[in-house]
């Protein structure tokens, strides 16, 4: 994933891991407690405090994280989590500039200051990425780390056809305003950028499944199914949170999330993968 790899790991857990333990477990304390100030800002604190303890034990188990061994490569994937984010707000609020439609996702008690507000929705969208990257890594290191297939080779044409798949599923949400629409953009840029990296000689999952090499797929669609059951755990007892409004067994949900919502989280993952790794590209010549 992102993180150096060294040989050996350490046999002890970071301070920073105990660090993001104590701050779940006290954040969840305050919480229930009717702590107002937490529970308005109990999402970016959770998400911070996961980080914090999963890059401890990614550390431990690889010798080296992120934010042990390369903070500069994850203050960047923060950045472009925040930029990425905003991308699918654009698709939730595709007529933003003109009124408060939101299709599918809509957010409740939020803070009246609109600086605060726009701190509070940069501090959460930061967390996403690094999150998702964190436990895949995790993942990587424990359950599948001697995951192996076939190879699957992707023709070329393949992958152009993919590509053009990708980019009408992207490009046709913001044309024709739809909330039955909106499932498709998680998985259009995963169709559309992995393709691309691909060809660009990034790493791509395309790439590792023409070798035989399915771990860092199946760890990010792991990833993107762990964190997206934590992501509806932990929004469900928050005050400042958000809701869904499906148009198909909308009722039946998990926590906040209609059922068929949590299908999205695994391939989200991977699209934001390949979202980073196409945008951190014209910056680096390292092979990821």
């Amino acid at each position: 994933m992102t993180a150096n790899r060294l040989p050996g790991h350490s046999r002890r857990l970071a301070p920073h891991g105990y660090c993001g333990l104590a701050i779940m477990l006290l954040a969840e304390a305050l919480l229930f407690a009717g702590n107002r100030t937490v529970g308005v800002w109990f999402t970016p604190i959770m998400w911070t405090a996961y980080i914090l303890f999963i890059d401890a034990l990614v550390h431990r188990l690889k010798g080296a994280s992120l934010l042990v061994d390369n903070r500069s490569e994850f203050f960047i994937i923060a950045l472009v989590s925040i930029a990425s984010w905003w991308l699918f707000e654009l698709y939730n609020s595709p007529r933003f500039w003109e009124s408060d439609l939101e299709l599918w996702w809509h957010y409740h008690n939020l803070l009246p200051n609109p600086y605060l507000r726009r701190f509070g929705y940069d501090w959460a969208f930061a967390t996403i990425f690094p999150a998702l990257f964190e436990t895949a890594e995790l993942f990587e290191a424990t359950l599948f780390r001697r995951t192996s297939g076939p190879p699957i080779r992707i023709s070329r044409r393949a992958s152009y056809a993919m590509i053009v798949l990708g980019a009408a599923a992207a490009i046709i949400p913001l044309a024709v305003i739809s909330e039955w629409l909106v499932p498709a953009v998680w998985l259009s840029y995963a169709f559309l950028l992995d393709p691309i990296n691909a060809l660009m000689g990034l790493p791509s999952i395309t790439g590792d499944l023409s070798r035989g090499r399915s771990r860092r797929l199946v760890s990010l669609l792991a990833s993107g199914a762990l964190c997206g059951v934590l992501w509806e755990f932990w929004n469900y007892w928050a005050i400042s949170k958000w809701t869904y409004t499906v148009p198909y067994l909308g009722n039946v949900k998990l926590f906040e999330m209609p059922v068929l919502g949590f299908l999205g989280f695994p391939p989200f993952a991977v699209e934001c993968w390949a979202i980073y790794l196409l945008q951190r590209a014209p910056w680096t010549e390292r092979r990821y």
